[in-house]
């Protein structure tokens, strides 16, 4: 019976030991930016790094994709906030991070396909190997991380307060968290839930 407990206890303290791990994995406002410095092969050929993207007022991260239908519905969101990062010279990268589908929809070629028909004026960049959406901790698309200037997470989650009906949002969190962090005020909320498709990692 000790014995059964013990393995019991043993096996307990394991997974609560992992599932800590993973939470504290998680990025977190305050943190610093991961991954600045790995390259990733934008559109044009070219690569980039985060790091590199940043601008004067910090760096705005979209984890997106060509196929989920919350992406293709809130592609009139992403464009504004693409319009708006620019106008408050905050960088924007959007990063296609679906490993299993890049030998299908989600390829390379698809990818600037899709970015030329959105008007896409911003990096659009490959995630080899999920590995920067790993650094991230990142599971949807859309989803947003913005840092400011100093390369610290000011705001993640949604884009809005509807991601489900883009048409019929009341809060644009991600605009106010720029606007914020812009003017140096305090961000609320700092962190939402995000709500689309999963990143398709491979294996």
């Amino acid at each position: 019976m000790k014995t059964i407990l013990l393995t019991a206890i043993t096996i307990l303290a394991f997974f609560t030991f992992h599932a800590t791990a993973q939470t504290a994995e998680k990025l977190n406002p305050g943190d610093a930016l991961p991954a600045s410095n790995v390259e990733m092969r934008n559109i044009d050929g070219k690569k980039i790094t985060l790091k590199s993207a940043m601008t004067q007022n910090g760096l705005l991260v979209m984890f997106s994709c060509n196929t989920c239908p919350f992406v293709i519905k809130n592609q009139s969101i992403t464009r504004k906030t693409m319009d708006y990062a620019k106008a408050h010279n905050v960088g924007m990268v959007i990063i296609n991070s679906n490993e299993a589908k890049r030998d299908g929809e989600d390829s390379y070629q698809e990818m600037a396909i899709y970015a030329k028909k959105q008007g896409y004026f911003i990096p659009y960049l490959a995630d080899d190997n999920s590995k920067v959406a790993d650094e991230f901790g990142a599971n949807h698309t859309p989803e947003v991380f913005l840092f400011d200037k100093n390369g610290k997470l000011v705001y993640k989650g949604a884009m809005n307060d509807n991601p489900s009906d883009p048409n019929g949002y009341k809060k644009m969190y991600i605009t106010d968290a720029i606007d914020a962090m812009v003017d140096g005020k305090e961000i609320n909320p700092k962190t939402t839930k995000s709500i689309g498709c999963s990143i398709k990692r491979k294996g």
